[in-house]
């Protein structure tokens, strides 16, 4: 049993409208390009692939994709885009759920692998990942560095939106690792907000390299985005590439 918190019809429904930045040309142009660039003529599996915002452009892009997702809300919408012949989708979570045959890519994007809010469960990720692997494929996590030094002594919260139509912050339980990011949005035009909150575990780069380690994967690579551009002390997250020996 996962301890990823199960996402429902209300938050499927309106995931897409909710993160039109993340589905813009801007953010998934340089994404696709780099997965594509390390599925090469394999296929590509999509841990928590949700409505599809990167594996439909990827298979339009001419990747093969399959995916495992834990809610069939989010798989419905998917399902708007795609159908099970194009984008194969095994319901389940990216822990243990399985798919037939070997992969050349398995990724996990915007931060999903922190859903796995125990270590335990995060290191049975990668040795999921490791499972579909074919010998010298890769797994990608795209993952925030915890913004920790952002924390004065005391304080527990770090805000990291503060617009017109949402506030966001994060709280963190330094001792569990645990970040709950907190969301008031406003919704519709009589000025009320919606109030949201999920729970995250969050993991350094080394700990997530160990992780890799004892899943039989080494580190190949780290940038700070998807347009390949360094990972320095102050980048706000990574993208990570272990690969599989041959």
């Amino acid at each position: 049993m996962t301890t990823s918190e199960l996402w429902g019809r209300a938050e499927a429904d309106r995931y897409d409208g909710e993160e039109t930045e993340m589905s813009s040309a801007a953010v998934l142009g340089p994404t696709v390009d780099f997965l594509a660039e390390l599925a090469g003529d394999g296929r590509a599996l999509e841990f928590a692939v949700g409505t599809g915002r990167v594996a439909v452009p990827l298979r339009e892009r001419g990747v093969p994709v399959a995916g495992i997702e834990f809610s069939e809300h989010m798989l419905a919408v998917l399902r708007r885009k795609a159908d099970e012949e194009t984008l194969p989708v095994v319901v389940g979570d990216m822990a243990t759920a399985t798919v037939p045959g070997e992969f050349a890519l398995v990724y996990l994007v915007y931060n999903t692998i922190s859903n796995l809010l125990t270590q335990d469960e995060q290191v049975e990720c990668f040795r999921n990942a490791a499972r579909h692997l074919r010998p010298g494929g890769r797994f990608v996590i795209e993952l925030g560095v915890p913004p920790l030094r952002m924390l004065p002594p005391g304080q527990v919260a770090v805000p990291f939106d503060v617009s017109a139509g949402h506030l966001g912050f994060d709280t963190f339980d330094l001792v569990e690792q645990i970040l709950v990011s907190h969301h008031l949005t406003r919704d519709g035009e009589d000025g009320r907000y919606r109030r949201d909150a999920s729970r995250h575990r969050y993991a350094w780069p080394a700990e997530l390299d160990l992780m890799a380690r004892i899943a039989g994967l080494a580190l190949e690579r780290r940038v700070a985005d998807w347009d390949g551009s360094p990972f320095t002390q102050d980048a706000a997250k990574h993208i990570s590439v272990w690969r599989k020996p041959e």
